[in-house]
């Protein structure tokens, strides 16, 4: 809100600079945005006199014009406006001038040949919003030529952009900052009180029918006549700019002068109009909530389709504004209005705010009702924008018509017990000098009063406090006051106190492990993905939402499969290409004994993992299954884990023959599998496409810990290895795993790796079986080995690969 220093001085006495006032409205809680000191728009600029004006003898559009500005001599200034003219008082910008809201320096100037000292000026170029294209002309009442313009134009104020907190509606408007700074500074407060006016009561032409009374418990209704529209006096109008208002109409500009000195939103009706709507003389005026289907045409020209959350303002049941936030402009008052209707009402803030959403429309209005409007004084704002209709508009009252619904005024404030000794708790020790001590009663009473509480004393550290109607809807609980006590006095003079130990922040061993996990599969080339756990309702077991907000979206997900394939199909159709990436979240399913949850790792993996495609012309290779598997095996191996992979065919969407359940330390840890090609073909994905789902607690539990957060080194071998050949032939039904672990266990001591080089079917391998063929490597860390000591050691893996799965040795 924009406050005028002027007008605030005229409501409490300040002593302070705007400067230092900004300051202390900042540390209080009511940001400073902006400090518009507008005595400097027109430092230099004076009132003249143009004494002669003559055509410009080189240019149509410009004039010459003889001005005296009160000096010795009269100037010659060059004007290009339209309605400059002789014996017209105007503003001159003298030489030397600085114009800073067009960034302009006056200097002694040709135009076209002619001599220019000086520039007549337009309210633009002095920083003032104005709908009149040329330059000002003051009335020609009591101007003295030579003066200062800065009175004349209310150019000798400073502007405070100060920013509310949402729960302080009190302060969106004069009166309530006026309240504030005399809190703040022990400035004396100057409200003006507000006779009630004269009521003639000679018409009976509207009656009040409220169908709403919960969206608007209090409505006044009051019929003026004999009104004279006319524009508003200098110092209204200097107000309303200085606010950022562009004055209209002496009746307009008065209910929005109001809106700024007491925070109530007012709005006035042309009476002959509401009864051209209302199709009769006699006017029912009414609050209901909008019909679908019907249409109001607001003052801003826009037609508004309204729904049943817009709260209307009718007359005779048509509806001719929208409650709380704008007028509609079949009923604006204008040059010909000789009747009105003034409507000073309470609206529920929530309706108000539906109301505006629903709209698409905020406004002052609006903006106040939605905060919540003071409730104990409506008829004070009513009142006093009566009375300046009476005076500025000649207007006379001749009927008042009032539905109160609000409260017994008896709970319109509310009391708060309050202990010294919880304030002291909370707030902590306060610096006295070089010494500290704590809040005594006289500070939290003289603080309390200022900011019009009531305080009865219980005993000599606790209070009964009274809040006064306008604040009851941010001082409800003892916390309150507690706050409002420390913002006053001053957050800077309690005293800073910081724990007499402090540590380092650290992440949790659970977090510190799923980071390293992030890492490994990043570093592998997967993207991490994130996607909603809303899905389409109609598996099994899956948890459906009571109140969705969308239909589509209304169950939870049971697995992280399904979203990562309709992320891959998504990518390709957008010409993105084949997605490498994983996932970590929630799945939820339900079972007899309840609602079961619990965290997943998963991933998809398609597209060609390989840099060099240049080395093929550009062209992309499928990934096989085992170049998928070892993005996943590398993963494992910087996790320190031995994970063993078992065929499985319990997922429908994976290929029965290239699907895997993976175990580590006999538990169950997830399933890696290729998409069966039947789903592949339906979602027009890749040749080949893989996908794996994880327990991450599983994996978690699994993890070395101690080895992740305090690495060992572990020696290497400084003597030759020895390698040997073994080929065989065994069952096809014998996986390389099962093989792998039986040589293992044979040869440890001495054995160093295991791995798998050729695989063959075919001519000469007898039927339902495989010739594979294994390297094993021998070393020992203190010794080169000998003949003597590998031999043993590799009769007993051949003997265990017998004995265990009847192989038929071919080395």
């Amino acid at each position: 809100m924009r406050i005028s220093l002027n007008w605030l001085k005229e409501l409490v006495e300040i002593k302070l600079t705007p400067e230092e006032l900004a300051e202390t409205l900042t540390m209080a809680g009511f940001e400073v945005e902006d400090i518009e000191d507008r005595r400097t728009w027109a430092n230099g600029v004076v009132v003249g006199k143009v004494l002669e004006r003559q055509p410009h003898p080189n240019a149509d559009k410009l004039s010459v014009c003889t001005v005296d500005i009160g000096a010795a001599e009269t100037v010659n200034i060059v004007c290009g406006a339209a309605n400059v003219r002789a014996d017209i008082y105007v503003p001159v910008a003298t030489t030397g001038t600085y114009l800073p809201n067009i960034d302009l320096k006056i200097k002694p100037a040709k135009l076209r040949g002619v001599p220019s000292n000086g520039m007549i000026c337009s309210l633009k170029e002095l920083g003032l919003p104005t709908d009149i294209d040329g330059i000002h002309i003051f009335p020609e009442e009591n101007m003295v030529v030579g003066s200062d313009v800065r009175p004349l134009l209310g150019l000798e104020d400073v502007i405070l952009d100060v920013t509310a907190t949402a729960n302080r509606a009190d302060a969106l408007s004069m009166v309530g900052i006026a309240r504030e700074v005399a809190a703040l500074t022990d400035g004396k407060l100057s409200i003006p009180p507000v006779a009630e006016v004269e009521n003639t009561k000679t018409a009976k032409s509207i009656t009040l029918k409220i169908s709403e009374i919960q969206a608007c418990p209090a409505y006044i209704g009051t019929v003026v006549e004999n009104i004279k529209i006319a524009a508003s006096p200098e110092w209204l109008q200097q107000r309303l700019r200085a606010a950022g208002v562009r004055p209209i109409n002496n009746v307009v500009d008065i209910t929005n002068y109001v809106l700024l000195e007491r925070g109530q939103p007012l709005h006035a009706f042309d009476k002959e109009r509401l009864q051209s709507v209302g199709g009769g003389e006699n006017l029912i005026i009414g609050v209901r909530f909008a019909e679908t289907g019907e249409t109001l045409k607001t003052l801003d020209g826009n037609i508004r389709n309204l729904s049943t959350q817009n709260l209307l303002i009718t007359a005779n049941n048509q509806a001719v504004a929208l409650a709380g936030v704008m007028g509609g402009i079949e009923t604006e008052v204008h040059e010909g209005t000789q009747s009105l209707v003034l409507e000073a009402a309470l609206f529920d803030s929530v309706a108000i705010r539906r109301s505006s959403r629903s709209a698409g429309l905020r406004s002052e209005a609006s903006g106040r009702y939605e905060r919540g409007v003071n409730r104990a004084e409506l008829e004070i704002a009513c009142h006093r924008a009566l009375s300046l209709i009476s005076e500025l508009a000649a207007g006379v009252i001749v009927q008042q018509e009032i539905s109160d619904y609000r409260p017994d005024a008896s709970t319109w404030s509310h009391s708060i017990n309050l202990r010294l000794d919880k304030v002291n708790e909370v707030l902590g020790p306060i610096e006295l000098g070089t010494e500290t001590g704590e809040l005594q009663p006289e500070d939290v009473e003289k603080i309390l009063t200022a900011l019009g509480c009531k305080l009865a004393k219980i005993d000599d550290r606790n209070w009964t406090v009274t809040v006064p109607p306008y604040r009851y809807r941010d001082l409800e609980r003892e916390i309150d006051l507690i706050e409002e006590i420390a913002r006053l006095y001053g957050y800077d003079k309690f005293c800073d106190t910081l724990p007499e130990k402090s540590e380092a922040g650290y992440l949790s061993l659970e977090q510190e492990l799923i980071r390293r996990l992030r890492a490994y599969l990043r570093a592998e080339g997967l993207t991490e993905l994130i996607h909603y756990s809303l899905v389409k309702p109609g598996e099994d077991k899956q948890i459906i939402l009571s109140n969705p907000l969308f239909a589509e979206y209304s169950a939870l997900r049971t697995d992280l499969i399904s979203g990562l394939i309709t992320a891959f199909q998504y990518n390709i159709e957008q010409g993105n290409g084949a997605l490498n990436g994983f996932e970590i979240g929630r799945i939820f399913w339900r079972e007899e004994e309840g609602l079961q949850e619990a965290e997943i790792l998963a991933g998809i993996i398609g597209g060609d993992i390989t840099v060099g495609k240049w080395s093929r012309g550009g062209k992309e290779e499928a990934i096989t299954w085992f170049e998928a598997k070892g993005i996943l095996e590398s993963v494992f191996k910087q996790l320190k884990l031995v994970v063993e992979f078992q065929p499985e065919n319990r997922d429908s969407r994976l290929h029965p023959g290239r699907t895997a359940s993976l175990w580590v330390k006999g538990n169950r840890l997830g399933t890696f599998g290729q998409v069966h090609p039947q789903l592949r073909r339906e979602k027009d994905l890749p040749e080949a496409v893989y996908v794996f789902q994880l327990e991450l607690d599983a994996l978690l539990d699994a993890w070395d810990h101690d080895d992740l957060l305090v690495p060992k080194f572990s020696s290497y071998s400084t003597y030759p290895a020895s390698d040997r050949d073994l080929a065989f032939f065994a069952p096809v039904k014998v996986t390389v795993s099962e093989l792998e672990k039986v040589i293992n266990k044979a040869g440890k001591g001495l054995l160093n790796s295991v791995e798998l080089f050729d695989e063959y079917r075919g001519e000469h391998v007898p039927t339902g079986q495989r010739s594979l063929a294994f390297r094993l490597v021998y070393r020992a860390s203190d010794r080169t080995l000998t003949e003597n000591e590998i031999e043993p050691v590799h009769n007993q893996v051949r003997s265990a690969l017998v004995e265990k799965f009847g192989v038929n040795l071919r080395s």
